[in-house]
């Protein structure tokens, strides 16, 4: 399943001032996704990256690479117990008909 929210900040980062070659730090990163949601909201950061991909197919496929990356690398799932404790799945229940 494609992770939509993924996908968002990736545009979102696409969109924004930040470039490449900056070597944007995650505070950066984060900060720029988050000023482009205030600024265009989720679908004119969608808008904005068709209209770049239409223009300059062959700039923003490198952006949008480089997006993705950073975006994968800066909100990477963290998977935390509850309470300090261990995840233990649930004992689950047959069902009888």
């Amino acid at each position: 399943m494609p992770d939509v929210l993924a996908n968002a900040r990736a545009e979102a980062l696409f969109v924004s001032s930040v470039q490449s070659s900056e070597s944007p730090a995650a505070v950066e990163v984060r900060k720029a996704v988050a000023e482009s949601f205030a600024r265009l909201g989720s679908r004119g950061c969608a808008a904005c990256v068709a209209g770049e991909f239409g223009d300059h197919p062959e700039v923003a496929v490198a952006r949008m690479r480089w997006a993705i990356a950073m975006v994968s690398t800066v909100y990477r799932p963290t998977r935390r117990p509850v309470c300090g404790r261990p995840h233990r799945p649930r004992p689950t229940t047959a069902c009888t008909g």
